[in-house]
């Protein structure tokens, strides 16, 4: 019998990490977004609209979505909706962030299926607390 045995690879801490899609229209938000959940150890991916980043979750596992309200293309409550209607994707965390800081539009984030809610801008810490607490990270 003739097998052939691969070897396996070595397991990194990056691999193991979560990985966490940013879905948000503006550069400059998805970069300082990265930053962040980079320095905590995150593998991070970006989509510049819903559309984009319904085909991304769908074809990936991620553990976390980050996603923004007001969007070309299709918008974060639409997103939302479409990823909660998807067999893979229902039970992933989602937190909105976005510039509407109502009290509707908060109530209107978490119907269209968000789990936690921030208004921006964003601190740092702040940021890192939510994903944290999303992933059942312990909170220091």
């Amino acid at each position: 019998m003739n097998m052939h045995v691969m070897e396996p690879t070595a397991s990194t801490a990056e691999n193991d990490a979560p990985r966490i899609l940013i879905v948000d229209d503006a550069t400059v938000v998805r970069l300082y977004y990265r930053q962040i959940l980079e320095r905590e150890g995150y593998r991070v991916e970006e989509a510049i609209n819903g559309l984009e980043g319904l085909e991304k979750a769908v074809q990936t596992l991620f553990d976390l979505c980050i996603v923004d309200v007001n969007m070309p293309m299709m918008d974060g409550y639409t997103f939302l909706h479409a990823l909660r209607r998807e067999a893979v994707t229902h039970a992933v965390p989602a937190l909105m962030t976005t510039s509407e800081a109502g009290p509707e539009d908060h109530r209107t984030a978490l119907g269209a299926g968000a789990n936690a809610y921030l208004v921006k801008p964003v601190a740092q810490d702040q940021l890192a607390l939510y994903v944290g607490a999303l992933l059942g990270r312990s909170v220091a």
